[in-house]
């Protein structure tokens, strides 16, 4: 009897857990609107290197001079670092003054998006995003 009701324990415990990591992952598309991009100046303030995806903070002065802290997410690390960008040299560019184009929140979530391209002072930029969105408007003109 023992057996069996340790058995039914640990299925219930494999299932639990299965579930709920397939409930934390999420496709980029059912998340935010990929017909819609907004773009974003601010000040790098905090980088979260973690998976399953990497949650860079922007802090945007607005025109009335308050700041609005952005949580904007993008690909898992090891998908950065497959695109040339390390921890170290992302976090480097704390305090620096970016400009980051997002898909914003599909159920219309303020200050949260996916980014899509990250453009610094100097000029150069990161394309994160697959730019689906562009690419989508596109075709509907």
């Amino acid at each position: 009897m023992r057996s069996r009701v340790g058995a039914v324990l640990m299925l219930l415990a494999v299932v639990g857990l299965g579930s709920s990591t397939a409930l934390a992952h999420h496709s980029v598309s059912g998340q935010f609107d990929m017909s819609k991009t907004a773009t974003l100046k601010g000040v790098i303030s905090r980088i979260d290197w973690i998976n399953p995806h990497i949650f860079v903070h922007l802090d945007v002065t607005e025109e009335n001079g308050a700041t609005t802290i952005y949580m904007l997410e993008t690909f898992p690390p090891s998908q950065m670092r497959s695109a040339g960008l390390t921890k170290e040299l992302l976090t480097g560019k704390l305090g620096e003054v970016v400009t980051i184009t997002i898909l914003p929140a599909r159920d219309g979530t303020e200050h949260i998006g996916y980014i899509e391209r990250i453009t610094y002072q100097d000029g150069h930029f990161n394309q994160l995003g697959s730019n689906e969105a562009e690419q989508l408007r596109r075709r509907e003109r």
